[in-house]
C-alpha cells in the first residue's frame, strides 16, 4: 500500500478570466466552459495526491448560484477529500471576482471521483488520505456516504449493501 498523504499536500488553486470566447450571449460564462476549468482543477489535486494519470469517473451535482461574467476572474480550490483503493474523491469550491467593482462570490461547488490509472490505462492502488483539519474530516467521514450515493445511483452497489448511507438516512 502507498505511503498516507495529508488532504493539504493536494491543494490545488486556478485562476482564469473570462474572455469573450468563454462566454454566452448575454456575456456570461457558459457553463460548460466552467466544467472544463473545474475538471482540470480536479484532475491536479487528484493527479498531486496520488503521483499518477487519473481519468475522471463522475461529477456531482452543480448548480450555477450566480452568474460569472464576461472579465470575471474565477478561482478554483480543490482538495482530496479521501482516496479508496484505486479513486478519490475531489471537493471543488469556485469564486468569480468583479477586481474593479471588488466583489468577489462563491458560484459553485462539486465534488468529482477520479480513478489513478497507469500506463496501459488499469486502475492503480493510490494513497490513503490523512485528514487534519475539521473540516477536511468532516470531508472525509462524509466520503464514504457519498461514495455510496454514487454507486446505488449507478447501479453498481444494491441500496441494502449501502451500509453507511442506509445508517445516515436511517432506512
Amino acid at each position: 500500500m502507498p505511503q498516507p498523504k495529508f488532504a493539504r499536500e493536494s491543494m490545488t488553486v486556478m485562476t482564469e478570466m473570462v474572455l469573450p470566447n468563454d462566454t454566452n450571449t448575454l456575456n456570461n460564462l457558459m457553463g460548460g466552459r466552467l466544467l472544463h476549468f473545474m475538471d482540470i482543477a480536479a484532475a491536479i489535486a487528484a493527479q498531486k495526491h496520488s503521483n499518477r494519470v487519473v481519468v475522471t469517473a463522475s461529477v456531482d451535482n452543480v448548480s450555477f448560484s450566480e452568474p460569472i461574467r464576461l472579465g470575471n476572474i474565477v478561482t478554483m480550490k480543490a482538495q482530496v477529500t479521501r482516496a479508496f483503493s484505486s479513486s478519490m474523491e475531489v471537493f471543488i469550491e469556485v469564486w468569480a471576482e468583479d477586481i474593479p467593482a471588488g466583489i468577489r462570490v462563491s458560484t459553485n461547488s462539486a465534488y468529482y471521483t477520479f480513478v489513478a490509472v497507469d500506463q496501459s490505462g488499469r486502475p492503480i492502488e493510490v494513497p490513503p488520505v490523512v485528514p487534519e483539519t475539521d473540516q477536511e474530516k468532516d470531508r472525509y467521514d462524509s466520503a464514504l456516504r457519498r461514495r455510496q450515493l454514487r454507486l446505488v445511483l449507478a447501479g453498481r452497489m444494491n441500496a441494502q449493501d449501502a451500509t453507511e448511507l442506509r445508517e445516515f438516512l436511517k432506512v
